[in-house]
């Protein structure tokens, strides 16, 4: 590695820039400008840059990014559950292809060499066939209006990065797991911890996840890899897990009792369908597997972490 004059973390406040910034400022290498959408000084970073919007305007008005070398894309509108916009589509834009977009274009401007943007499986779809992942070649489909902006913020980077010289990098996780985390893992890890029996003993699909030490480690690794420049990476633990595997795991990790009953996945999707819950049925019951080989054979990169170690980590005791 080589020392860089400045690296521009966005979203540095969340659950991966948080982690990102404090693993970073271990490595010394780089000053880190932390930018914010609301003044929150940023432990570990050198400096704290407030912008209300990612907007050309903002950010041509606030943002110097002359010795910035790298800029590590973050922040963006996330998927939520129960979407209350009038047009989820255009807000999910807005946020996650007219910002990128107006960052991207301004770093280009000031001569800043690499775009590290962190993408979403949920470009490529929701599911996969057991045994068939999803690998960085195959076609965009995403499913949602959030991943429909993920993926048009790709097309648009890479048509900003045949223009310019500025190099893009983009990472798609799929779920990210660890201190700290929110939504349907945070829920599905309360039940756990209740001792609530769940009748998801018989299932058997298989499903990547990421702890999130592993992807700030691959985050880190594409900041200056020379292998890196304009490429796609898929992001994983490496070992795909049943359902009913992962919530075992979970327990032991928690060191409590894992009570899972063995009812057949067939009569829990028909159920799910009764109550209007066929979208948590198909994330619980379904696969989304996803193929790391190229971020190891083009990077050299391997997880860290086992998912053992990353679910220590997740329910320290």
């Amino acid at each position: 590695m080589v020392i860089r004059n400045k690296i521009l973390i966005t979203g540095a406040t969340g659950f991966v820039g948080n982690r990102l910034v404090q693993c970073l400022s271990e490595e010394k290498l780089w000053p880190i400008v932390a930018l914010t959408r609301n003044f929150i000084p940023v432990p570990f970073a050198s400096q704290t840059v407030t912008v209300p919007e990612l907007s050309s305007s903002a950010l041509n008005s606030t943002l110097d990014l002359g010795k910035v070398d790298v800029i590590v894309h973050l922040a963006a509108r996330v998927h939520v559950m129960n979407d209350d916009a009038v047009d989820p589509l255009w807000e999910f834009r807005r946020t996650n292809v007219e910002g990128t977009c107006a960052l991207a274009e301004q770093a280009a401007r000031s001569g800043v060499k690499r775009f590290v943007f962190l993408s979403s499986i949920k470009v490529n779809g929701e599911f996969t066939k057991p045994g068939v992942p999803f690998t960085a070649k195959d076609a965009l489909a995403p499913s949602d209006p959030y991943g429909q902006s993920k993926a048009d913020a790709e097309e648009a980077l890479f048509a900003i990065a045949r223009k310019t010289r500025m190099e893009i990098v983009i990472i798609r996780p799929p779920l990210v797991y660890g201190p700290g985390v929110k939504g349907n893992f945070n829920n599905m890890a309360k039940l756990v911890k209740k001792g609530f029996p769940l009748p998801l003993g018989a299932i058997h699909n298989k499903r990547s996840l990421i702890s999130l030490d592993n992807l700030v480690d691959l985050i880190i690794t594409c900041i200056d890899h020379p292998a890196a420049a304009n490429q796609v990476f898929l992001a994983a633990d490496g070992e795909d897990l049943s359902t009913s595997d992962l919530l075992c795991r979970v327990a032991a990790a928690m060191g409590k009792p894992s009570r899972l009953i063995p009812f057949p996945a067939g009569l829990l999707q028909f159920g799910a369908l009764l109550l209007g819950k066929r979208a948590t049925a198909q994330r619980l019951l379904g696969s989304l597997q996803v193929d790391i080989s190229k971020a190891r054979n083009l990077l050299g990169w391997q997880p860290p972490l086992s998912v053992e170690e990353g679910l220590k980590r997740c329910f320290p005791e």
